[in-house]
């Protein structure tokens, strides 16, 4: 079916599902299908030549627009919830209200520094961020194809939505849910916009009732892309899902976190820094 599927960096627990997956979806058609992606290190890079790429919120933290206090701030936030949120030992009640702490005050120090809004564009051209090889294609095609692309991202909005048009695929079929600052009159920072958006709150809960939720009822295909525990739940809430295939990208410490992807993600990509593997479903599913 889908040769790029024989790539060394795919792993796959129930081959024969998979392939039954991926099939029911062509079956169903164009009109069907949906993709419902995470952002930071699933569409963006996780490294390149052995440096790590930076989220949309390091390239907030990283950038000078921040101070070197607000900066050293950050890092200590960091270091002490980061071990919390990847601890395969707490469950995610534990886990929670310590992210809501986190982000919280992650955003309330980010508000204090004064961040312009005309100032995004410059930052994101001025950081090493890398979207995965083959995005462009992954994009246009969908564009091409008019399936929605829904990204769900913890990290934040205006970043990621100028990360996007940078690399000139802003389509009109991609809707971003995400962490979006609040800016004054002047084009200054004030707070973040409610609902915030944690690693482990990203449910539909966020988009019942909106017009967007209402449009995607009907697509029940999905293609789910993400690269932690957090992402498995991206889907929630979505009416009548008929066929779902989850595709996992495992980035870092792979021998130890393998089996626990494997149990949870149908396609498992292991360092994989590409689309091929999406871009080969979706190739498949997407051809009369």
């Amino acid at each position: 079916q889908v040769p790029e599927l024989e790539k060394g960096t795919v792993r796959i627990k129930h081959p024969a599902r998979v392939a039954g997956i991926i099939q029911a979806m062509k079956e169903q058609g164009t009109h069907k299908l949906q993709v419902i992606s995470d952002f930071d290190m699933t569409l963006s890079r996780f490294g390149c030549n052995g440096r790590r790429c930076p989220t949309s919120h390091n390239i907030l933290d990283d950038s000078r627009v921040v101070s070197e206090e607000g900066r050293r701030q950050l890092k200590d936030l960091l270091h002490y919830y980061y071990p919390i949120e990847i601890d395969p030992n707490r469950t995610l009640e534990e886990k929670r209200p310590l992210m809501v702490e986190w982000w919280s005050k992650a955003h309330a120090l980010l508000s204090q520094q004064k961040i312009l809004k005309g100032d995004i564009p410059q930052i994101v051209r001025e950081s090493d961020v890398m979207l995965r090889d083959g995005f462009d294609e992954l994009f246009n095609q969908l564009h091409k194809y008019n399936v929605p692309l829904f990204i769900f991202s913890a990290g934040v909005g205006d970043i990621l939505e100028e990360i996007i048009r940078q690399a000139n695929v802003f389509h009109p079929n991609v809707n971003v849910v995400s962490n979006y600052m609040d800016f004054d009159d002047n084009g200054v920072l004030r707070c973040f916009k409610a609902p915030l958006i944690h690693t482990y709150n990203k449910n539909n809960s966020v988009l019942r009732g909106t017009e967007y939720f209402q449009q995607l009822s009907a697509r029940t295909s999905i293609i789910l892309l993400g690269d932690s525990m957090g992402d498995l739940t991206m889907a929630d809430g979505v009416p009548s899902v008929e066929n779902i295939l989850k595709i996992g990208f495992l980035n870092d410490k792979v021998e130890e976190r393998r089996g626990k992807y494997l149990d949870a993600y149908d396609v498992v990509l292991e360092s994989d820094e590409t689309l091929d593997v999406v871009n080969g479903i979706r190739r498949y599913v997407l051809t009369e």
